[in-house]
C-alpha cells in the first residue's frame, strides 16, 4: 500500500513554517526588468548585469530537458526569484532578526557551529542573512563569505573564475541561474593553506513558490585543501519551489577538495543543480551527495581531470518513496595520462518511488593509464517502485581501464530471517539492514552529520 504524502510531510522534521513579510521581492514571473531589479538591488557592477542579461536571452531560447523525470507541471511563471527577507548580512549570530534565528537554530546552525565548524553561512530564501569564518583561518588568508558579499570585496576574484566552468548554455537551468543567481558560497584558500575542520553553509527555503539560486565558487590553490559541508531544507507546502544552484569549484595543482551535501528537502521542491569541478595535476576533488525527499531531483556532479595523475571521486546516497523522483548520477571526464575516477552510487526506493541513476564516463585518446571505476547499487523494497542505471562509459584509447558495475535487490529474506531469529522486530532488521547498505556514505561524514543521517534515515523508514 502506497504511503500519503501528507502523513509523510507531518513526520518531516523541518516542514515548520515561518511567517515573516519579505523586506523586499520581485513577485512572481520573470522577464528582463526583474534581472534588472536584481542587479539594480544588489548594487552590482555594470559587467555582472551584463552576465545576467545575457543568460536571460539564452534561457528564453533553450528548451527543457529532454531527459529524466517530467518538468510539465512546474510552473515557472509563478516562481519568485528574489525574496530579500533581512536587509544585511549579520556577522554576529546575535544580530540575525529573531524570527530567522529560530529557524537555523532548529536546525542546528549555532550548534554546530560551536562545536564543529571552522566556519558557518546560513542563507533564507535569496540572500545569506548570517556568515562568520574563525580568526585563525582568517590569518591564514582564507576568504569565506557569500558570493554578493564576494562580489563587493574581491571583484576581480569573482570575475576571474565566475561562470569559467559553468557557462549560461550549458542547459536551461544554468542560464536561469546565470539571470538570477543570488546568495551562494564564496571560498578562497590561498597555496600551501589546510583548512582542518570544514566549513558548513545552510540554504533554506521558507515560502511557497519560491526560487532559490544561489551561486557557489570555490577555489583550493595549489597545495592546498579544504572541507565543505552544505545542508539544505524546506516546509512543506502545496505549491512547489524550486532550487535550481551552480557549484563552480577549481582544485589547483597538488591541492585538495571535499564537498558534501546532504539535501533534505520537503515534497514540493524541485531539485535541478549542476556541480562542476576541475582537477589540476596530482589533485583530488571528492563530492559526497546525499539526496532524500524533493519532488524532482536531477543532479550530476561532475570533475574535469585536467592534469596527469589528478582524481576524482563521488559517492552518493539517494531515498525515495512515494512522489519522490531521484534522478542523480555523476560525471567524470579523463584529459590528461594517469588520472583516476571512482563512482559509488547507492539508493534505496520504497512506496512507490523512483531512483535512477545516471552516469558519464570518458577517458580521451591523450588520457592513457587512466583508470575509471562505477558501481551503482539499489534496494527496492516493494514492488511499486522503479530504479534504472544509464551510463554512457566512453574509452578512446587503449591502454586505459574502465569497470563498471550495477546491482539491483530486495532486501535479504535470509538476513532478515538470521537478524529476527536474534531477537530483532522485522521493522528493527530491515533498519539495520538499511545502515548497512549506506555505511560507505555515512563513514565518510563527520560524525554528528553521521549521526543526522541516520535520523533522517530513519524517518524516511
Amino acid at each position: 500500500m502506497k504511503t500519503d504524502l501528507n502523513q509523510i510531510d507531518q513526520k518531516y522534521q523541518y516542514g515548520f513554517k515561518d511567517k515573516i513579510k519579505p523586506v523586499y521581492t520581485t513577485g512572481a514571473g520573470l522577464n528582463e526588468n526583474v534581472v534588472r531589479k536584481i542587479s539594480a538591488e544588489k548594487h552590482e557592477p555594470q559587467w555582472m548585469l551584463a552576465i545576467r542579461l545575457r543568460a536571460f536571452h539564452i534561457y528564453q531560447r533553450m528548451p527543457m530537458p529532454n531527459f529524466g523525470p517530467d518538468l510539465s507541471h512546474l510552473n515557472l511563471n509563478k516562481i519568485h526569484y528574489f525574496q530579500r527577507d533581512s536587509d544585511h548580512v549579520s556577522r554576529s549570530w546575535d544580530d540575525v532578526p529573531d524570527t530567522i534565528k529560530n529557524t537555523f537554530q532548529k536546525i542546528g546552525v549555532p550548534q554546530a557551529e560551536r562545536k564543529y565548524l571552522a566556519g558557518a553561512e546560513a542563507q533564507y530564501e535569496s540572500e545569506a542573512v548570517y556568515t562568520n569564518l574563525k580568526s585563525d583561518l582568517k590569518k591564514m588568508g582564507i576568504i569565506f563569505m557569500d558570493t554578493d558579499s564576494a562580489l563587493k570585496k574581491h571583484p576581480d576574484l569573482v570575475k576571474q573564475y565566475f561562470g569559467k566552468l559553468v557557462g549560461a548554455a550549458t542547459n536551461k537551468f544554468t542560464a536561469l541561474n546565470t539571470a538570477v543567481w543570488s546568495g551562494g558560497t564564496f571560498i578562497y584558500v590561498p597555496k600551501g593553506v589546510h583548512a582542518t575542520v570544514p566549513l558548513q553553509s545552510f540554504f533554506r527555503i521558507n515560502a511557497g513558490n519560491t526560487g532559490q539560486f544561489e551561486r557557489t565558487l570555490i577555489i583550493v590553490d595549489e597545495g592546498a585543501s579544504i572541507n565543505y559541508v552544505e545542508g539544505c531544507t524546506a516546509p512543506t507546502y502545496s505549491e512547489d519551489s524550486l532550487h535550481a544552484a551552480v557549484v563552480e569549484v577549481f582544485v589547483k595543482k597538488d591541492a585538495f577538495c571535499r564537498y558534501t551535501t546532504i539535501q533534505n528537502w520537503s515534497h514540493n521542491v524541485y531539485s535541478l543543480e549542476t556541480k562542476r569541478a576541475v582537477a589540476d595535476a596530482h589533485a583530488r576533488m571528492e563530492w559526497i551527495d546525499g539526496n532524500l525527499g524533493s519532488k524532482i531531483t536531477m543532479k550530476y556532479p561532475s570533475v574535469d581531470l585536467n592534469g596527469p595523475y589528478a582524481s576524482g571521486s563521488m559517492l552518493s546516497i539517494a531515498f525515495a518513496k512515494h512522489g519522490v523522483y531521484q534522478d542523480t548520477g555523476a560525471i567524470m571526464r579523463h584529459h590528461a595520462p594517469y588520472t583516476s575516477s571512482n563512482v559509488i552510487s547507492k539508493s534505496i526506493c520504497k512506496d512507490g518511488g523512483v531512483c535512477n541513476y545516471r552516469g558519464k564516463e570518458k577517458i580521451e585518446p591523450n588520457s592513457k593509464h587512466s583508470k575509471s571505476h562505477v558501481e551503482c547499487d539499489t534496494i527496492i523494497m516493494d514492488d511499486q517502485s522503479t530504479t534504472d542505471t544509464i551510463p554512457a562509459n566512453i574509452v578512446r584509447n587503449g591502454d586505459s581501464t574502465m569497470e563498471h558495475e550495477a546491482r539491483v535487490s530486495k532486501i535479504s529474506e535470509n538476513d532478515l530471517y538470521y537478524l529476527m531469529s536474534r531477537g530483532l522486530s522485522e521493522k528493527q532488521a530491515t533498519k539495520m539492514i538499511i545502515m548497512g547498505f549506506i555505511e560507505p556514505f555515512s563513514k565518510q561524514l563527520p560524525m554528528e552529520y553521521a549521526v543526522e543521517l541516520n535520523k533522517l534515515i530513519d524517518l524516511q523508514m
